[in-house]
């Protein structure tokens, strides 16, 4: 039975893959080219492993994303191995570790992880606490130093202890500060999964050696991505027997600006001196111009392990640099193709438009609209940013960790209930000035004296109803949703709501469908399991597939998907490479040129790269160079378009780079009568103010909808009077 199980898991693989596949004992470094099979051995190794060396319980399969980690998950599940296996994020590894030994690493069990919103929130209140001003000291900046010295294992202490100057010994003050803040509201952010474990490991000797029983064989895919603190991770869990399959890439190392230590697995071999080799070099996603392209592109590195990328697929097209005059041609220019393969019946999931800020992807965006091509961002985040859904999401935190303030404030509130500022103020000053947890002086609200008795009455009623909620985290997913829903008050103020404006509305039942989803999976697991589970999603993790709909990411969150057809915009120096200045320091022209190949790789068949003469950059349009890692592709591969022309459409496209809102905007309402060249009359169904963003949504006579960015709509506000 054995034997035809194993020759089961070797078939089909090219000899370097089964070499890899069938290393059981000792380090294992697996050099991965792009497209060249890295899941499939990955997971066909983890099965393996299983059916002869050791039990699925043994086995750790780590990874980035949860995308990935699911897809990992699903492949050794559909092997019959799946049970009992651990396929998981490194965020997700730490997270469950700490929660099951909080104790041996001095935690609260209930702790909460605050997303970067909520770290932000924190941070100012440690800026004031260190009595300095949030406008002198940014907390996003703030948040940016402390996040890369927790990845470097450098705790607040450490920090202050080797503070050299004002600028450190002033952030040492904050840090300091903020750990205490996060300590008394029991909470972590996303650093502290990964450093505290790092720390408990070392320190815990015994606890070390009961994971490492456990966990006897560990793979940990997209290693050349690891910080210091996986890295401490890594090397203490597999110290004993040694079994760590390193699986990356270093031209692929695209996060040195989050703490990811390329150097991790470029010095892997002398970490492991007996570790054996095996390189992937074969290519099944790209055509051979593609391949050509990006290998000659990223051979100017110097950082790197030597592999030959090639294909058996076919020479394919040209790949294309597309010169345009600015963004809205390129937008166009992009819209336009897009919309004949809409026409032509392609599947639009097949296509990705990449760039290197989210800011470029402004003029796309607008670009298809006008052109009616449907399309998701791929911001996973930002659909768990959104008010409706911070505020749904803050009730669950509050039950599972009272202590939780960041959340505690925001539900108090939520939906409007009559407690407004003042009284919150005058409750947490009384919890400053007891040394009491806020969610103790909700309980006994009597104590505060400034309270007025119509605000009394109102905390108590707040107070009563979280105690009404409290059994809900361990109900269901689907269940305790709903449930907390319903009984907050939140489906009543969001019904109300919903005629005039159905989004927040929709977006909470997309958030019930994302539970149930979850429950489906995990069957066993409660609204805390999911809570968790939701705190560690990444952008690519919101990306749906077969949805009919172009996807528009961040060349960053590209990573490990693959499309039909690919464009990348923007290809100019200062925006890819991107630099502030030329004395930029944490410019990195390796990593840059890595984040193109990437960007490149992506692509199965179809691949354009387009760059502007002119931009807007804060407002102001400036003349932009054409990225030097163009002249450093293999001019035989390349077609050279000059879309730049001077049509009357690109000069009226031009022209409209500084549109506005209406002259009128004060006058635009629910209901206002609106006139659209294409679609004539209109009636405005919601108006959802947002500066330049501003959107609006209109029901025309001849039965059309349509959403448009009002700025860039040519739609006229009419007075009733005005029509027959």
């Amino acid at each position: 039975m054995t034997d035809r199980i194993t020759e089961s898991l070797l078939s089909g693989l090219t000899e370097p893959q089964a070499e890899a596949v069938r290393h059981t004992d000792g380090p294992l470094l697996v050099l991965a080219g792009a497209g060249a099979g890295k899941t499939r051995v990955i997971t066909r190794r983890a099965a393996y492993l299983a059916a002869t060396v050791t039990k699925p319980w043994n086995v750790l399969a780590i990874t980035f994303t949860n995308k990935a980690a699911n897809e990992m998950g699903e492949r050794i599940a559909a092997m019959g191995f799946g049970r009992d296996m651990t396929v998981c994020t490194f965020h997700a590894l730490c997270a469950k570790l700490l929660r099951i030994h909080h104790d041996h690493a001095n935690l609260p069990g209930d702790f909460t992880i605050f997303d970067v919103a909520d770290q932000r929130k924190v941070l100012k209140e440690a800026i004031a606490r260190a009595q300095l001003a949030t406008d002198q000291w940014s907390p996003a900046k703030v948040q940016g130093v402390i996040s890369n010295a927790k990845n470097a294992m450098v705790t607040a202490a450490m920090y202050a202890e080797n503070a050299t100057d004002w600028g450190e010994r002033t952030i040492s003050r904050i840090y300091s500060a903020y750990e205490a803040i996060l300590a008394e509201q029991h909470g972590l952010d996303f650093d502290d999964l990964l450093l505290k474990l790092a720390l408990l490991l070392r320190r815990d000797e015994p606890l070390r050696h009961k994971i490492e029983d456990r966990y006897t064989h560990v793979l940990i895919d997209e290693y050349q991505d690891t910080n210091m603190a996986q890295y401490e991770i890594a090397r203490l869990i597999t110290e004993r027997a040694g079994n760590l399959c390193a699986t990356g890439d270093p031209d692929q190392s695209i996060y040195g600006w989050r703490g990811a230590d390329i150097k991790n697995i470029l010095r892997f071999e002398e970490d492991y001196p007996n570790a054996q080799v095996v390189r992937l070099e074969q290519n099944y996603r790209s055509t051979q111009r593609i391949l050509a392209a990006a290998s000659r592109l990223i051979e100017h590195n110097v950082n790197r392990k030597d592999k030959s990328l090639w294909t058996e697929n076919q020479p394919g097209a040209q790949v294309r640099t597309v010169s345009v005059e600015d963004a809205e041609d390129e937008a166009h220019f992009i819209a336009h193709e897009i919309a004949k393969c809409h026409a032509e019946g392609k599947s639009l999931a097949d296509i990705a438009v990449f760039y290197r800020l989210n800011a470029l992807s402004r003029t796309i965006e607008e670009a298809l609209i006008q052109a009616g091509v449907p399309y998701q961002v791929a911001r996973g985040t930002e659909f768990y940013n959104r008010k409706e859904i911070k505020d749904v999401l803050a009730y669950t935190r509050v039950l599972l960790n009272p202590r939780d303030e960041v959340s505690l404030t925001r539900t108090i509130n939520t939906p409007a209930r009559g407690i407004g500022k003042t009284t919150i103020d005058r409750l947490i000053d009384h919890a400053r000035a007891t040394g009491k947890p806020l969610f103790e002086v909700l309980e006994e609200p009597a104590q505060v004296s400034t309270l007025k008795a119509a605000a009394l009455k109102r905390v108590t009623a707040f107070a009563g109803l979280l105690q009404i909620l409290q059994p809900l985290i361990n109900a269901s997913p689907r269940e305790g949703l709903e449930q907390l829903i319903s009984q907050s008050g939140i489906q009543a103020e969001l019904g109300k709501l919903a005629e005039h404006d159905p989004e927040p509305a929709q977006n909470v039942e997309e958030l019930i469908s994302a539970a149930s989803t979850y429950e489906e999976i995990h069957p066993e697991s409660t609204l805390r399991d999911w809570l968790e589970y939701t705190s560690l999603l990444g952008d690519v993790d919101a990306v749906e597939e077969e949805n009919g709909k172009v996807t528009l990411m961040t060349l960053h969150a590209a990573k490990g998907l693959e499309f039909t057809r690919v464009y990348m915009i923007a290809l100019e120096d200062g925006v890819l490479p991107f630099s502030r200045d030329a004395y930029d320091p944490q410019y990195d022209e390796e990593e840059e040129r890595r984040l193109c190949f990437v960007g490149m790789t992506r692509a199965k068949e179809l691949l354009t790269l387009s760059h502007a003469d002119y931009r807007m950059v804060r407002g102001v349009s400036e003349r932009k160079t054409r990225s030097h890692f163009l002249d450093e592709l293999p001019s035989e591969e390349i077609q050279r378009v000059d879309a730049a022309g001077g049509s009357a459409d690109n000069n009226r496209r031009r022209r409209r780079v500084g549109a506005e809102l209406p002259h009128d905007i004060d006058r635009w309402e629910i209901g206002s009568l609106v006139r659209h060249p294409e679609y004539d009359l209109g009636k405005v169904m919601w108006l959802r103010p947002a500066g330049a963003q501003t959107r609006v949504h209109v029901r025309f006579q001849c039965g059309h909808e349509q959403t448009f960015l009002l700025a860039y709509a040519d739609l006229q506000r009419v007075d009733w009077d005005e029509i027959d």
